[in-house]
């Protein structure tokens, strides 16, 4: 048997909650931080297959990226990028290396490089160009990573189908669009760019908590037409727009009068997991069978997987819960996707 030495990322803020998840399944593992947002992963006989199984079987929510290692090079040999981008390249030579590699370069937490993430990247690929690699930035089956984090950089090396995400360290960076109303856009932009879910394209859909309408706006772009429920107002752009039908009502007294079916319910206000939740089980009676639901779950400190646990539970009256997952636009919170019974 070998020991293998794996890294996995997860959200700053929930990377020790990653381990706690991990740790049933892999009881003898060796877990410890290396960075802000990842951590290394050692167990003898695991290889970074069987841990990437495991994660996408078992729908683990925080780990959202895996990369196998094959070297962590101390700072003092990475000052000098023309030296650095030989060793590197020396590293990644002591595997077989495909004619066509994605290279991933990032950082975890407040790393002092000499050089800017971008020169590092362009480096890199100029090194393996020279052993006639062609290095691509995305889309090839087998991706090269270089994390710099306090102590130096770590280099990986593995198949796309292992890494659980084909971006840097699961970070999914999204151009903002034009014509964006709030940030929390980026949320529902994320299940659909990484096909977390797939979501209507046509029917009626309810945002709950709309104000002032970030999410309202992708989903008429989507093509839904879209009744956004809220006290506060909506952005002005979306003054006029077809589709859309503003309710200017709390939630609860929305859903005890409404006699509209929906295709889609939307709810990203903030409020305890325990309430959302029952907003949601409330909204379920207005959604036929096979319709679905995108819900956040704010976590307040504390005992993140139990109050996970908790929600889904709850939500478990009404709807079949298909995921919840950590998106890398959630913060204190996790992304439930529902199923209507």
């Amino acid at each position: 048997m070998t020991l293998s030495r794996i890294y996995f990322s997860a959200s700053e803020e929930f990377l020790s909650t990653a381990a706690d998840e991990l740790r049933p399944h892999f009881p003898d593992a060796w877990m410890e931080p290396l960075g802000s947002d990842i951590a290394v992963f050692e167990d003898e006989g695991v290889s970074i297959a069987t841990l990437a199984e495991t994660i996408r079987e078992k729908q683990l929510i925080f780990p959202r990226h895996l990369m196998r290692g094959v070297a962590e090079i101390p700072h003092d040999e990475t000052a000098d990028l023309g030296e650095f981008g030989e060793i590197a390249v020396e590293a990644w030579q002591q595997l077989p290396l495909p004619p066509k590699v994605a290279l991933q370069v990032w950082q975890s937490g407040d790393v002092q490089l000499p050089y800017r993430n971008d020169q590092l990247w362009h480096r890199l690929a100029a090194a393996l160009s020279d052993i006639d690699v062609q290095v691509v930035r995305g889309g090839a089956n087998h991706v090269l990573g270089a994390c710099a984090v306090s102590e130096g950089i770590i280099l990986g090396s593995n198949g796309v189908a292992n890494a659980l995400s084909d971006w840097p360290g699961g970070r999914v960076q999204l151009a903002k669009p034009k014509g964006q109303i709030s940030r929390s856009e980026f949320k529902l932009e994320e299940i659909i760019r990484t096909n977390l879910a797939e979501l209507p394209t046509e029917g009626t859909a309810l945002d709950l908590g709309a104000s002032p309408g970030g999410w309202t706006r992708i989903l008429l772009n989507r093509g839904l037409d879209v009744w956004a429920v809220d006290p506060g107002k909506l952005d002005s752009r979306l003054d006029g727009k077809y589709g859309l039908t503003y309710v200017p009502m709390l939630a609860g007294p929305f859903l005890t009068q409404n006699v509209q079916q929906f295709d889609l319910v939307v709810n990203d206000m903030r409020m305890t997991p325990s309430l959302s939740a029952k907003v949601m089980n409330d909204a379920a009676q207005h959604v036929p069978t096979g319709g679905m639901g995108v819900m956040s779950i704010k976590l307040p400190p504390g005992h993140p997987l139990r109050i996970i646990e908790d929600t889904v539970a709850q939500l478990s009256r009404e709807w079949d819960v298909e995921m919840v997952k950590q998106l890398f636009h959630n913060r204190h919170e996790v992304t439930a996707i529902l199923r209507r019974r």
